[in-house]
Parts: C-alpha cells; structure tokens; sequence
C-alpha cells in the first residue's frame, strides 16, 4: 500500500462504522397489507379502537411520523405502541424502541431501545435484528459484542436486509469479531450498496478506490461515492472531492456527478 493510499485510508475508514442514517432507526414501516399502502387515519383509527393489533402499531406510526394526515403526536404515539406491544406485535416493538432510541416522548434511553428491538427481533423481524445488531457492535445500551453483531446482522442479511448486509461488510472491514477480510467486505457492501443502502455504497465506494478486495478502480468509486452522496452522504461527498483531486484519478470526467445535498 502506497504512501497516498494509506493517507486516504485513515482519513475515510472512520466514516464507514461511525456514520450512521437515521433511517436504521427509524424506518419502523407497519405491515400494510391489511390496511393498503396509502391508508388513512379514518381507515385505521377504527379497527384500531377496536383491538387490532396491526391497526394499533400503524395508527402509532402515524402518530410518531406524522404521516397518514395527522400531525406528529409523541404522546399518542406511545399510547396506540403501547396498546400494540400489549399483544406481542413486533412491528410495534420496533417502533417503540425507536421511540426510546431517539428520544420522542420519553427520556432517550439506548437500553429500552435494545430491549424493545430484542423483543421483535426474536420474533424474527429484520430490522429490528439489523439494529440491535449495530447497537451490539457500537455497545449501546448493551455491551459491546461484535459475535452478536455479526449473528443479527446475518439473520437480517438472510432476509434481504441491507443494514445488516452492511453491518456485515463493516465487521469485515475492521476485522471486528472476524479476521479482517477485504473480500468479504466487498461481497457484502456490493449487496447492500445495489439494494440503494447510503452507506454500503460508501463502503463499497471505498474499496474500489483504495484497491482492497477487488481491483482498483476509480471510475467505479466515483460512481458509488456519488449514489451515497446523491442521498445526502456527506462522507460520500468529500471522498468524491478528494478522488476528483487525487493526480492519478485519471480524470473526473467519466465519473458520475453526485447532486449535492438531496435526501430521498
């Protein structure tokens, strides 16, 4: 590893495990498929006063969101979880530890977070396995135990999950609970990154720039930098100026261009 890569290297590592979205948390999306995509309050507040479970979770939702034309609502948010929970639905468990983790109308507490994601996540619920996967690799709210992040994020990556397909690509990447292994930080980031995942195409931006487990290519990290940073990655953004600036990046003017600053 030469001289300028090994800079590079210690400058974006950092970014990879640390920067986290706040959709990981806080994507808690109700099973719709009893109420519709686009259902409304009216159509869910009925059945949800009437004791069904998965209206109960998606009226929470709503309430915490501030989707389905109703303003946000952390008190009512809470009471229709609560009601939800009551019954062992695991989407409300979800919710409710995002509740706890970000701190909406209660004191922000990472443990009741863990314990409300465990419950779903034994329920086999991805994303819920995902982050508490990633609160066992950052310890929070629990001690820190990088064998239980990788089994949670694998559960999640078994169904599809792209935070735990790049949780995954993490603990490689650092050696973290496993013997460093570039290649299977590659497998994993492209899987995520190709699922639209902000920080797996961060991840996978980086090891096509730097060379580790695959060829070095700058094309395609100019490529994934700029899809993380079209999603607003602001990591993603300044790896993409320094590649443009680096003398041997064999010019930008095949790379794709990121628009600076959008969400989706």
């Amino acid at each position: 590893m030469n001289t300028k890569t090994f800079a590079l290297m210690a400058l974006l590592l950092p970014a990879l495990m640390l920067l986290v979205p706040s959709v990981t948390w806080a994507d808690g999306q109700p099973d719709v498929a009893a109420f519709g995509k686009d259902a409304s309050f009216t159509e869910v507040s009925g059945p949800a006063q009437q004791g069904n479970a998965e209206a109960q979770n998606r009226l929470g939702w709503m309430y915490e969101y501030g989707k389905g034309g109703v303003a946000r609502d952390y008190k009512q948010a809470m009471y229709w979880l609560q009601k939800s929970v009551a019954q062992g639905n695991d989407k409300a468990q979800l919710n409710m530890g995002d509740m706890y983790f970000n701190g909406w109308g209660v004191p922000q507490d990472y443990k009741q977070a863990v314990f409300w994601w465990r419950k779903s996540a034994e329920q086999g619920l991805d994303l819920a396995q995902s982050n508490l996967g990633l609160m066992y690799a950052k310890g929070q709210g629990v001690a820190q135990d990088y064998q239980q992040a990788m089994y949670l994020d694998q559960k999640a990556a078994a169904q599809g999950n792209a935070d735990g397909q790049y949780g995954i690509c993490a603990l490689y990447l650092y050696g973290h609970g496993v013997a460093q292994d570039y290649k299977q930080a590659f497998y994993w980031c492209q899987k995520s990154a190709e699922q639209g995942n902000a920080l797996g195409q961060l991840g996978l931006g980086w090891l096509y720039d730097t060379g580790n487990g695959t060829a070095q290519d700058k094309t395609q990290a100019a490529y994934w930098y700029s899809k993380s940073a079209m999603q607003g990655n602001a990591d993603a953004q300044e790896n993409l100026e320094a590649l443009y600036s680096t003398p041997d990046s064999g010019g930008g003017s095949t790379y794709v261009r990121p628009v600076h600053n959008h969400r989706r």
